[in-house]
């Protein structure tokens, strides 16, 4: 790209935006992109902060040579590794053949997967919790933040500048386009928040408990600048993309609900929409309803995340829960999601099983139900459908006990 955009007076932004992935980790829908940020610091020594996936920056290294240049230097004294997940570390085999004796500063567990990736074993600085790295005017200090979101992940803190470079910690979906930091963006309206929100839920969300011991660390350091690994960087309002991180690794929604489900032939969608009908007329006002076939699975995290309420449901397939939500339940369980109100309802024609197994799921995952699970015979006709009327009132009187 081989822009020139300053984070400080000697701090440069490296990033690209890459339109062309689909899926993110060959999971996540991408529909706007992503982008993949690193970082240069030209002092008295120069450093690298972590790099970008290989193939999307065009000529990487030419760029970094530029920037290095404009202040009389050719030598890059410091590559330093946050994170090792390849969208970060895919051009160190090409700064490591650049500039050979370059410092390859990480923690212990960096290194073994830097092994196992590049086979780079040479040059390597190892850091703990605490150690400083001084370039002249800056002075750096590392941040052990491990499982937030891979066992390696630190934070490199600019003691000087006060400006947190925090790996993949409040980064986002979505590519920069042409804007780069956060005064530039609208970061705050629903659309940009949503895709804010699924990219921490699905990929951080699971390790929020090392999300708040991070926290522990980083309360009381004055922040001027965040700068992640992926999204904008938050130079003018840092604390509120902390604020959102803190509120939702502490697993706080809003009082709304989400209604999921899995249906054959259309009977658990009616089902649903009623469900969702009489939930607004016991005066919930958040209401989201999604059909777990058509809709990704990140979607749903995103917004189980985003509201206290959920309700499920799933039609019998082969005894068992419909495959969709047989997924959306294990995942659930396999992230540990916590501080959620449940209902839930379903469908069968001969010998059932849908809502059995999520009676089953709801016992594992330990969240209160709101009322008895409703499982409809056949068609849902009206006087069937009743039954789902305390639900709805279930699901109200536990969200008004949070307002």
């Amino acid at each position: 790209m081989n822009l020139k955009v300053k984070v400080s007076d000697r701090i440069y932004w490296l990033g690209t935006n890459d339109r062309r992935k689909a899926l993110f980790e060959n999971l996540w829908p991408l529909p706007d992109g992503v982008s993949y940020n690193s970082y240069l610091i030209a002092d008295d020594k120069t450093a690298l902060l972590d790099t970008i996936e290989m193939g999307t920056g065009g000529d990487y290294v030419g760029w970094i040579e530029h920037l290095l240049g404009e202040h009389g230097r050719t030598d890059l004294d410091y590559l330093i590794i946050n994170h090792m997940e390849p969208d970060h570390s895919g051009e160190i085999g090409d700064i490591v053949r650049r500039w050979p004796n370059v410092q390859i500063i990480g923690n212990g567990k960096t290194f073994k997967i830097l092994e196992g990736y590049y086979g780079i074993t040479e040059n390597l600085v190892e850091v703990k919790e605490g150690d400083t790295l001084a370039l002249g005017h800056h002075t750096l200090q590392f941040v052990m933040t491990p499982w937030v979101h891979w066992p390696e992940t630190m934070m490199t803190y600019d003691t000087t500048e006060q400006i947190l470079f925090s790996a993949d910690a409040f980064g986002t979906f979505g590519t920069l386009d042409g804007a780069i930091f956060d005064d530039e963006i609208d970061c705050f309206d629903e659309k940009y928040l949503s895709e804010m929100r699924r990219y921490y839920s699905n990929i951080v969300g699971k390790y929020s408990n090392m999300v708040q011991k991070a926290f522990c660390k980083l309360g009381t350091v004055p922040l001027k600048a965040i700068c992640p690994l992926h999204g904008p960087i938050w130079r003018t309002n840092p604390a509120k993309v902390v604020e959102l991180y803190d509120r939702w690794s502490r697993y706080e929604a809003e009082d709304g609900v989400v209604i999921i489900y899995g249906s054959m032939y259309g009977n658990n969608a009616a089902t649903a929409d009623y469900i969702a009908r009489k939930c607004a007329e016991a005066g919930i006002r958040k209401i989201k309803v999604h059909d777990a076939s058509k809709t990704h699975l990140s979607y749903l995290i995103n917004d189980i995340w985003r509201y206290r309420g959920v309700i499920l449901g799933s039609c019998a397939y082969n005894t068992n829960m419909f495959p969709t939500m047989e997924h959306l339940t294990t995942e659930l369980l396999h992230m540990g999601v916590k501080e959620k109100h449940l209902a839930l309802f379903g469908s069968y024609s001969w010998n059932g099983g849908g809502v059995r197994n999520l009676k089953c799921f709801a016992e594992t995952i330990g969240w209160p139900l709101v009322a008895e699970p409703v499982d409809v015979f056949g068609t849902p006709t009206p006087d069937k459908l009743t039954a789902c009327d305390a639900i709805a009132t279930g699901m109200a009187a536990a969200l008004a006990q949070h307002e």
